[in-house]
């Protein structure tokens, strides 16, 4: 195919520049009625191509012109079968993706450390999570990505599953093993679903870790905003093999979508589309350049740490994720995060209670790694505070947690306020994170473990955030009534 063109982003251009008596939706009518402050903050060309499902513009739940033909230039660029463009993130990739592949009580085999939207899947299909202990680095207090090992004894266990859905990247850039993972669940005659929302970037340069869809995985959802030229909220999802309902798909993408997707977000699926598949190669090699660039630099520093494979730490990763350990430095990753932010004008993607996680991508500059290093250089040179006791290692990692009811159970049942040190011992019905990454510490079903509840509380006592919980202070706890 011809990956020079651009057939819903030239669609979108003719329809907002042409002459038109608009009477339909949005209000604005291609900007017309906009206030000053949209116009100076967003621009008028935005409202112009901010457009509804006009006959030029193809209909993303049943394709027939240009989204289809923007979509099969997308499977060619990133190697699939078929691809869908999503304008619900790639949380709706995943609760699709599970809805295809799982009902009410079938099992589905998953890293307890997924995102959340796992388990808005699960919620909405009604399956039974089969939890996996990913690699856990205690040194690092993170999961380190699931091996095939795992994978093939939860199979043995539950040869009755239905789906296997892993992990890879996580937010730190590691990946798992995922052509030996691939092997596992297609000997055992079911599909491999992968949350690869942080690695769309992989399929354009060879320094990068294979992509899911080279590895053989069924279905892999991307987030495009994440690390390429997309909106936020625009992603997608990759499909091979003949192991998916393709019917089913697309009916549970029509579930977890807006009827009204904005034109805005698929355009712009569209244009990174092309930028990747004409400029991919040449844009990688300069955006792994400026993260070798930071890595070199700071791996200098004494009081640094960098997330790197090594013996101690065999894995594979992405060299364009940058993780360090300031926790020397007698500061959390928190409070890090917010003396670069305020005094040095350097944000961090993910503080965590002794980490830093930066994305570099194909937007950063030269610029923006000499301030990254400034900042570290400013950090390690502040006066030092009393030493930052430890967290001990596995304060962030418990034994897999004992499910009690499943999550569609929890979420549908009489629940109740409890006070926090009530309430270890009781079923969850809420999902709770540290945000981001949105990976849960408990979750509907779920029997509230003091481990649990100790590392939310370190969390918000660092300063991080916790989502999902009715009560933000951790005061109280929703819990199934008993």
């Amino acid at each position: 195919m011809d990956q020079s063109t651009t057939p819903l982003v030239d669609a979108l251009t003719h329809c907002a520049n042409r002459p038109n008596a608009a009477f339909y939706t949005p209000g604005h009518k291609r900007g017309q009625g906009i206030t000053e402050r949209q116009r100076h903050l967003f621009g008028s060309a935005a409202f112009r191509a901010d457009l509804p499902e006009l006959p030029d513009l193809d209909n993303l739940f049943a394709p027939e012109g240009v989204i289809l033909q923007a979509q099969q230039l997308a499977a060619e660029a990133f190697g699939a079968e078929r691809t869908w463009f999503l304008a619900n993130g790639s949380t709706c990739g995943i609760e699709a993706a599970i809805l295809a592949t799982c009902g009410p009580d079938d099992k589905l085999i998953l890293p307890r450390n997924v995102h959340s939207s796992a388990i808005s899947g699960l919620i909405l299909s009604g399956a039974t999570p089969i939890y996996v202990s990913p690699i856990y680095s205690a040194e690092w207090d993170m999961p380190m990505g699931v091996t095939p090992d795992s994978i093939e004894m939860a199979l043995k266990e539950h040869p009755d599953a239905k789906a296997v859905l892993v992990v890879s990247p996580t937010y730190q850039g590691i990946c798992s093993d995922l052509s030996a993972i691939a092997a596992i669940t297609h000997a055992h005659s079911i599909p491999l679903i992968v949350d690869e929302a942080h690695g769309p970037h992989f399929a354009f340069h060879p320094d990068l870790p294979p992509t899911a869809m080279q590895s053989g995985a069924d279905i892999a959802i991307q987030s495009a905003h994440k690390v390429l030229s997309a909106f936020t909220q625009a992603a997608m999802l990759h499909l091979q093999d003949s192991l998916i309902d393709q019917d089913r798909l697309c009916k549970s993408l029509q579930l977890t979508q807006s009827t009204s997707p904005s034109y805005l977000l698929l355009g712009s699926l569209d244009a990174a589309r092309h930028q990747m598949a004409t400029s991919g190669k040449q844009l990688m090699g300069k955006t792994i350049e400026m993260a070798n660039r930071a890595t070199d630099t700071l791996r200098l520093f004494a009081d640094l740490r960098l997330l790197q494979p090594s013996p101690k730490l065999p894995f594979q990763g992405d060299c364009t994720r940058l993780t360090v350990k300031v926790s020397n430095l007698a500061l959390t990753g928190f409070e890090a995060d917010d003396i670069l932010h305020s005094k040095y004008s350097v944000t961090a993607e993910l503080p965590a209670l002794q980490t830093l996680t930066f994305i570099v991508s194909l937007g950063n500059t030269p610029e923006d790694i000499t301030h990254l290093i400034e900042g570290f250089i400013g950090l390690c040179n502040l006066p030092r505070k009393q030493s930052l006791t430890p967290q001990p290692g596995n304060r962030g990692q418990s034994p897999l947690p004992t499910v009690i009811k499943t999550p569609r159970q929890a979420f549908f049942s009489i629940q109740k306020a409890l006070p926090v040190d009530h309430a270890i011992g009781h079923v969850s019905a809420e999902t709770i994170c540290p945000y981001p990454p949105g990976i849960p510490a408990l979750l509907p079903g779920e029997l509230i473990t003091e481990g649990a509840i100790a590392h939310l509380q370190d969390t918000l006592a660092a300063g991080g955030i916790i989502t999902g919980c009715a009560d933000p202070t951790l005061t109280t706890v929703m819990a199934v009534a008993t």
